[in-house]
C-alpha cells in the first residue's frame, strides 16, 4: 500500500499494566516480530501502520504506546485526549492486570471528555492456555468486555495468534464509529485525521455514495 494514499488516520493508544506485552503486540502487528525480551516503555512509544478498513478505504494508524507504570502516568494521560481508539490489554497468566482494566477504561473515558474512545479489550499471551498458566477464563473476559460495552478478542505475540485480527477490529470499530456518528472530525482534535488524494484510482471519493451499505456514510474533507 502506497502510505502516500490514505483517507483517514486513526491515532490509537495501548493501555494496560506493565508487562502485559503491549510493545510486543504492536512489534508482531507492525513488523512482524517477536522478541522473547523486550525492554519495559519508558513514557510512550510511536508506531505506523497502514490498513485497508474496506475496499478502497485506506487508513494511517498511529499507535502511542504507553507505558504501564504509575510513575508515567502523567506523561501517558497527555496523549489520552488526543486518541480516538483504545486497544485495553491485559495478561492472561496475570490476575492483577485483567482487574486493572476497569481502572484504565475509566481513566481514559474520565480524561477525553467531551471526545470519545472507542475501545476493544484483548486478553494476551494466549499461547499460555494449555499450559496451566492461565489465570482469567474467556467467560470472566468476556463478561467484563460486556459490561464496558467493548468487544473481546484474545491473541498472542509469541504465535502470531490473532494478532492482525485484533488491530484490524479496533481500526473498524473506529470506522463505523465515524461513518454512524458515534465518534466526529473536530478541529484541533487529533484523534481522527483526514486528508484527500489528489486522484484515487479515478475518484474524488465515493465514500459519500448512497446505498444501502452507506447510507449513513458522509464525505470527508470535501
Amino acid at each position: 500500500m502506497d502510505p502516500s494514499l490514505w483517507q483517514y488516520q486513526f491515532r490509537v493508544i495501548m493501555l494496560g499494566d506493565s508487562t502485559v506485552g503491549k510493545s510486543s503486540l504492536l512489534k508482531r502487528y507492525t513488523e512482524d516480530h517477536f522478541m522473547e525480551a523486550i525492554n519495559e516503555t519508558v513514557g510512550v512509544d510511536f508506531y505506523v501502520h497502514f490498513l485497508e478498513v474496506e475496499p478502497g478505504v485506506r487508513v494511517k494508524m498511529q499507535f502511542w504506546d504507553t507505558a504501564g507504570q504509575e510513575r508515567f502516568r502523567s506523561v501517558t494521560r497527555s496523549y489520552y485526549r488526543n486518541s480516538v481508539g483504545g486497544l485495553l490489554v491485559f495478561d492472561l497468566t496475570n490476575r492483577a492486570s485483567f482487574e486493572h482494566i476497569r481502572d484504565w477504561h475509566a481513566e481514559v473515558c474520565e480524561h477525553v471528555l467531551p471526545h470519545r474512545v472507542l475501545f476493544v479489550l484483548a486478553g494476551h499471551k494466549s499461547d499460555c492456555d494449555g499450559h496451566g498458566k492461565r489465570a482469567v477464563t474467556r467467560d470472566e473476559a468476556e463478561k467484563l468486555a460486556a459490561v464496558l460495552g467493548v468487544p473481546y478478542v484474545e491473541a498472542s505475540a509469541k504465535e502470531g495468534h490473532n494478532v492482525k485480527e485484533t488491530f484490524e477490529l479496533l481500526a473498524l470499530r473506529v470506522y463505523q464509529g465515524l461513518m454512524s456518528g458515534e465518534v466526529e472530525l473536530h478541529e484541533g482534535w487529533d484523534g481522527i485525521k483526514c486528508a484527500m488524494p489528489l486522484v484515487l484510482l479515478g475518484r474524488r471519493s465515493s465514500l459519500a455514495q448512497p446505498g444501502p451499505a452507506r447510507k449513513n456514510k458522509k464525505e470527508c474533507c470535501a
